[in-house]
């Protein structure tokens, strides 16, 4: 049996994000969960928002340590977790792009709400652009994208706790680093996301919301 991973972090801005997400995600009935890690969030979010479908995914390693959390748990609203990965080549987007959820008529209609948390700050930029544009095919007419971790604003560092863990970051995996908001606005503009909210969280962390559509 596989042991579940547990990551602290979660623990701690599980509840925070929670009471963003209520909000931003009453009305949806399909998330895709992009970058799960261990599972904690997942379990958490798809217990307390039970209208919810909770897709998670993630690279090929996690798949094993999400399917312990999500075992675990036992809920009905969450199906095992898929691969997932932002790729540049041979065209950014994802591989193994997901099965889309579907309607009343059958036909596929993608994910009304996409969460992904601490995950553009891994990623080195190539990978952020590939990204939004996987997100542009799995995405609903009017779906509702929330990403949440830690962003510059103006080219500039929010704290100096953000400082050292950007340099942090950067000394582990030079490509990697805390993402400027502009820029990643900027890319959800280009699939046609509009910036609904901006929400200042703990840790100097933020809760950006998208919605897709007029």
């Amino acid at each position: 049996m596989t042991e579940r991973p547990y990551s602290p972090s979660c623990d701690r801005n599980r509840d925070p994000i929670l009471a963003v997400l209520r909000d931003a995600f009453a009305g949806r009935r399909h998330v895709l969960e992009i970058g799960s890690g261990t599972g904690q969030h997942a379990v958490h979010f798809a217990a307390a928002m039970p209208w919810l479908r909770w897709q998670c995914s993630d690279g090929a390693a996690y798949l094993p340590g999400i399917r312990a959390w999500l075992d675990d748990a036992a809920l009905a609203n969450t199906p095992p977790p898929l691969e997932l990965q932002a790729i540049v080549d041979p065209a950014p987007g994802f591989a193994l792009p997901p099965p889309l959820p579907r309607g009343e008529d059958g036909l596929p209609r993608g994910f009304d709400a996409v969460f992904s948390a601490n995950t553009l700050h891994i990623m080195g930029g190539p990978q952020v652009e590939a990204f939004f544009a996987g997100l542009a095919t799995v995405l609903s007419d009017d779906a509702v994208v929330a990403v949440y971790g830690p962003f510059n604003y103006g080219g500039r560092y929010t704290s100096d706790s953000n400082r050292e863990f950007d340099a942090w970051l950067k000394a582990r995996d030079p490509a990697s680093g805390i993402r400027d908001f502009e820029a990643v606005n900027a890319l959800a503009a280009g699939i046609g996301l509009r910036l609904l909210d901006d929400v200042a969280m703990p840790a100097n962390n933020r809760c950006l919301i998208w919605r897709r559509g007029a």
